[in-house]
Parts: structure tokens; sequence; C-alpha cells
């Protein structure tokens, strides 16, 4: 059952442009890959994204994970000077699994999707932990903001934004590439002009 949310300042979600193990179909977790060149323009056009956009008074935060800071220097250079960290906002732990492909295991543990691994991993964090995680680090924010974060837990603080149940996890719509403007528990996709 999603629970009431507080009034919350304007916020800009990222996702981490794709990684060599995005691309290879290895689960990250707490683990780190770099940046693939997709990954890096990806980045960019999250920067031309922001650019359009007056961002005067925002704060950028962003996970401390390499993939995460590494996007967040390239979507944010010259649109928003400091960029604080705060483990908070890291991808969900995936204990045992993290590093093993992706697809193997899907078909091994005979699952319908990835989704289904992340709450399973042995010795994982799980969902019930990683809600708890950012609805605290939420509950932080003081003003407008630009958080950099990762797959799951960029859709995990969109639920919460969103006042939705953690059921809706799987359907809320997640990318590289793009930007999630949140305001007034609206959410707004933004893209890349053509």
């Amino acid at each position: 059952m999603a629970k009431p949310v507080n009034r919350m300042p304007p916020l800009y979600i990222l996702r981490h442009g794709e990684t060599d193990w995005n691309a290879t179909g290895r689960l990250q977790g707490r683990f780190d890959s770099p940046l693939t060149q997709r990954g890096v323009a990806q980045a960019k056009a999250q920067n031309s994204i922001l650019g359009r956009h007056d961002l005067a008074g925002f704060k950028a935060i962003s996970s401390p994970q390499g993939r995460a800071f590494r996007t967040a220097e390239i979507a944010l250079e010259g649109v928003c000077a400091d960029i604080q960290t705060d483990a908070r906002l890291s991808e969900i732990g995936l204990g045992d699994w993290a590093g093993m492909d992706r697809g193997a295991l899907i078909r091994s543990e005979k699952v319908r999707s990835g989704f289904d691994l992340y709450e399973r991993a042995p010795n994982g964090e799980g969902f019930d932990v990683l809600y708890a995680r950012c609805d605290a680090f939420l509950g932080t924010l003081t003003g407008p903001s630009v958080l950099v974060t990762h797959g799951i837990t960029s859709r995990m603080l969109r639920v919460i934004l969103l006042g939705k149940s953690l059921a809706e996890l799987r359907k809320i719509e997640g990318g590289q590439g793009i930007v999630f403007y949140l305001e007034n528990r609206v959410q707004k996709l933004l893209r890349e002009r053509a």
C-alpha cells in the first residue's frame, strides 16, 4: 500500500548511461563497469536535455558508484556546478548474483524477468530494504535537486514520489539517455530534441 507523500521539491532524476555490463547482460548491483561509447552519448543527451531548463538553485546529488558519478559529470557539465554523492542513491544490492549473467539466471531460476532476480538474490538487498533507503533519502531533500542514480533505484524513487505501491515497480518506465522531471506527484519524461 502506498503511503502519502509529503510535498517534495522539483526533481530531475537520471539513470546512468549504458555500461559494458549493461551491453553484455551482466548484473551490476554494487559492482561497477565503465560507460560504453553509447553510455557517454546518452549522458551527453541528458546534458542537452538539462541545458534547456533553468537549474539555478538546484543541487546535484549522485550515487557514488562510478557509472553514475561519471554520468553525472557529463550530464551536469556547464549546467550544475558542485556534484555531491549520497550512498542511498546506489543501486540495489544483488548479493551473490552481482556480476552474473542476467539471461542465464533468468533461465536457471525460472523467473519471468530480471525484476524477479532483484528480489530473490541470495544475500541481496530486496525491494523492501531499497524502498526504506530511498524513502529515507527523499526525506532529507530540502530543495530542488538533480538526482543521478541507477535503473532500479530510479524506479523506486519515482514509485515513492508518485505515491504508487511497490507492486507498480516493474510497470514504471525506465531508460537511459532520458530525464524524468517530477513535481507535485506528476512525472514528465524529457527526451533530447530530434
